[in-house]
């Protein structure tokens, strides 16, 4: 089964994301924070990393640079999950080396999925 892993620290967007890609058949496992997000990532190995970037203990920056000094995460793409304005967005995908990113809120379900499904490169 293919695990995402999300790093979400509020609960109504943890909830919406859980239910929409548990229904799509994949696996989400969570993390509220960042520190608990680089070592659930590190332990399990997720095929898609979503990372919201405003977290209660360090900013979603910081981490993603700590992910991908993670040679054993080099493949696992990372897909920031925000509200930040898209320019800003798009700023921090080129800056922290990830994949791309999510626009929050998350108002489209089927949207959404396909675009998860893309950075999975699944159809």
């Amino acid at each position: 089964m293919t695990k995402i892993l999300l790093i979400e620290d509020i609960p109504d967007n943890v909830e919406l994301v859980r239910k929409a890609l548990s229904k799509t058949g994949y696996e989400v496992i969570h993390a509220a924070d960042a520190e608990t997000g680089l070592a659930m990532a590190l332990a399990q190995i997720p095929d898609l990393i979503l990372l919201d970037l405003g977290l209660p203990d360090y900013d979603g920056q910081t981490l993603a640079g700590w992910l991908r000094d993670e040679a054993i995460l080099d493949a696992t793409p990372i897909v920031v999950l925000t509200a930040w304005p898209e320019e800003a967005a798009k700023q921090v995908v080129k800056s922290y080396r990830c994949n791309g990113y999510i626009s929050k809120p998350i108002l489209k379900v089927n949207e959404f999925i396909t675009q998860v499904n893309f950075y999975l490169k699944t159809p």
